[in-house]
């Protein structure tokens, strides 16, 4: 949690949680929570953002999800703290 700003912003399914109490109960449930594993696979740097590829597993319904589950995390810093982390899981073109 010390990485995180004060006000940061973390959007995981596109649902906001704003602030370190609101992003430590959103660890603890669906991160800590569901036993997940993320392997990254990915980084880029692109001015102040970064954007991590992984690969995650773990305790949760996987029903019509692709294997492996490659998220993408893109982080938002400023300062030396993440201010914003957006978590989405795109997908290939065909």
């Amino acid at each position: 949690m010390s990485t995180f700003s004060d006000d940061a912003l973390v959007n995981d399914q596109l649902r906001d949680y704003w602030g370190k109490a609101a992003i430590r109960s959103w660890a603890e449930r669906d991160i800590i929570g569901e036993r997940l594993t993320i392997t990254v696979t990915k980084i880029v740097s692109h001015h102040s953002n970064f954007v991590v590829t992984a690969n995650v597993d773990g305790n949760f319904d996987k029903r019509g999800l692709p294997d492996p589950l490659v998220l993408a995390f893109y982080f938002t810093s400023h300062n030396e703290f993440i201010v914003q982390l957006i978590i989405l899981r795109n997908r290939r073109d065909i």
